[in-house]
């Protein structure tokens, strides 16, 4: 059975009025549990709005969202159940820090669970563990950590819900190269140990094709493609169409074996690339 799944959710903003606007339309998809999904699309294609739908944060004018099987609207009084087993983590959610302490921030989700002072506390360094957060942070004022560390504690609050489905909405906005592949990392790491469902939304390419084992495009509010990575840029010239393109280095094999280089285009990595040509140049004659 699927952890989630849409079918014909669709939203509309300002029914009735001058300012109608349909944000999403009839999108339907199924995603099983522990899977890795990347969720992509040009900016206004729907992505924020649909992961807020499926955290219940909205609630789709038409169609039914599916938590492990259940709709997640047929008890309105409990949607703030749902709320702790699809976490999300909004684009720069250093601003939602807010407590005294770091590990008062963190510990603020569990706490409202109703757990015990035992079970927050060891929610609480379970989820800095995976995050990064330091043991000599947590004491500390969330306020006068750096930038990429305000990240991991905002991100390390949501875990230690210990949520069903993680959802990050760009969670990398803004941080330099060292700072994104470390927090992906810790994403990747969490992932692989918990073997919790994790959407990604992002407009990294990269990062997409590097740790997604499927991927939902999103085109003016209706689903576009949800299939592999490696199937979805194969589909580049469709990407392009949709204002969305393929990772640098996939590119790059495409021209390869446009200029009649045999090699294999549908990479997603530099390492893959790197080992294609390797291969290639290992058996051409023309070394």
């Amino acid at each position: 059975m699927s952890v989630i799944k849409a079918e014909g959710i669709k939203l509309v903003y300002g029914a009735g009025t001058s300012f109608e606007k349909t944000a999403l339309d009839d999108v339907s998809f199924e995603i099983e549990k522990g899977e890795f999904i990347g969720i992509i699309g040009h900016t206004g294609s729907g992505k924020s709005t649909l992961v807020q739908l499926l955290n219940g944060l909205l609630k789709p004018t038409a169609g039914r969202i599916f938590l492990n099987g259940k709709d997640i609207w047929q008890e309105p009084k409990k949607i703030r159940e749902v709320r702790f087993k699809v976490g999300i983590v909004f684009q720069y959610p250093e601003y939602q820090l807010f407590e005294e302490t770091v590990y008062k921030d963190i510990a603020f989700g569990p706490k409202n669970m109703g757990l015990s002072e035992e079970e927050i506390d060891e929610k609480v360094r379970a989820a800095a563990a995976f995050t990064g957060v330091r043991e000599e942070w947590l004491q500390k004022s969330p306020f006068d950590l750096s930038g990429g560390e305000k990240r991991r504690a905002a991100i390390a609050g949501v875990i230690a819900m210990d949520p069903d489905v993680l959802i990050l909405d760009e969670p990398t906005a803004g941080l330099d190269p060292l700072g994104r592949d470390a927090l992906l990392a810790q994403i990747q790491n969490y992932h692989a140990v918990r073997k919790n469902t994790v959407l990604l939304v992002s407009h990294s390419m990269e990062d997409i094709a590097r740790i997604a084992d499927r991927i939902l495009v999103m085109n003016h509010g209706k689903k576009a493609m949800l299939d592999t990575a490696a199937n979805v840029f194969s589909r580049g010239r469709e990407l392009e169409e949709l204002g969305l393109r393929v990772p640098q280095i996939t590119k790059i094999m495409m021209l390869l074996k446009e200029k009649g280089i045999s090699v294999n285009e549908n990479i997603l990595t530099t390492e893959q690339a790197f080992n294609e040509i390797i291969n290639y140049l290992g058996g051409s004659s023309r070394i």
